[in-house]
């Protein structure tokens, strides 16, 4: 098995949201915000090659909706999903799995595009993958909560369905094939899906957004865009003691500056260990 890190660019999101009930003054030392209280965020997905599968993990924002839409993200940086895959010689072709988290626009708006450009007609990215949900979390995209529904756009999910590539995964087997098992979690969405990857003797768990970045390792760090922050809170206390029980290798997909880090366990609770890139294990 290989891993690759691809980068589809960064985008700009609230501080306060990103942090719910904490204070600017104690968040902003890891994340500072700029002028307008918005900070910087990766959109990291993981490709993982097994066998004759070449598996992405998410894939990012996207192109498809309007300059009033993107004016609010701040879509920066100079990598992008086409890019970066390219950079590890391989093509969206290539792709034979497209494992999706969960449904909000940033994990999986690259997955479809515009048709010959043409707005309103749509195809699939990876035009050979088998695109990869669950029953309830497909459920409940596409019947949205009030709180979520913006987060939910229907051209990056409806024409998945449309076009067959979309399969449903066993949330009773929680297993991806050989290739990997997965953890649910339901604080942020309702069944979000962290794949756990046995990789060169280490627990490698992408860890979407129970775990965004580095800052929010403290348990009182929870996203106010979290549909049930308490329930995050016990979800992210057993993840975090887990993982520094048994050193996993936390893959971040947002934090602008970390591809992975390690926990332990201190005085105060489970806090930063170890930085570091993938390339690194």
């Amino acid at each position: 098995m290989k891993l690759y890190v691809i980068n589809t660019g960064f985008f700009k999101l609230d501080g306060g949201a990103m942090f719910g009930v904490v204070p600017k003054v104690l968040w902003s030392k890891s994340n500072p915000a700029d002028e307008n209280n918005l900070c910087t965020w990766a959109m990291r997905c993981l490709l993982v090659e097994s066998g004759s599968r070449l598996i992405l993990i998410d894939n990012g924002i996207g192109n498809k909706q309007d300059a009033r839409f993107f004016s609010h993200y701040y879509l920066h940086g100079d990598s992008s999903l086409e890019s970066s895959i390219q950079s590890h010689g391989f093509n969206f072709d290539d792709i034979t799995d497209n494992f999706l988290t969960h449904l909000h626009f940033d994990h999986c708006g690259g997955g479809v595009r515009y048709k010959n450009g043409n707005p309103g007609q749509y195809e699939m990215t990876f035009p050979h993958a088998t695109y990869w949900s669950n029953h309830d979390h497909w459920k409940w995209a596409t019947e949205p909560n009030a709180r979520e529904k913006a987060s939910f756009l229907k051209e990056n999910i409806f024409p998945i369905q449309e076009s067959g590539q979309l399969k449903f995964l066993d949330l009773k087997e929680k297993k991806f094939d050989s290739s990997f098992e997965f953890l649910t979690a339901d604080g942020h969405t309702d069944k979000q899906m962290l794949p756990k990857i046995q990789y060169k003797g280490r627990t490698v768990v992408f860890a979407a957004d129970l775990l965004p970045s580095v800052g929010h390792i403290p348990l009182p760090y929870v996203m106010g865009y979290d549909t049930r922050p308490l329930i995050t809170l016990e979800e992210k206390k057993r993840f975090l003691e887990e993982a520094a029980l048994n050193d996993y290798v936390l893959f971040l997909e947002h934090d602008p500056e970390n591809e992975c880090c390690t926990v332990k366990m201190t005085e105060k609770g489970v806090r930063l260990d170890q930085t570091f890139t993938l390339n690194e294990l």
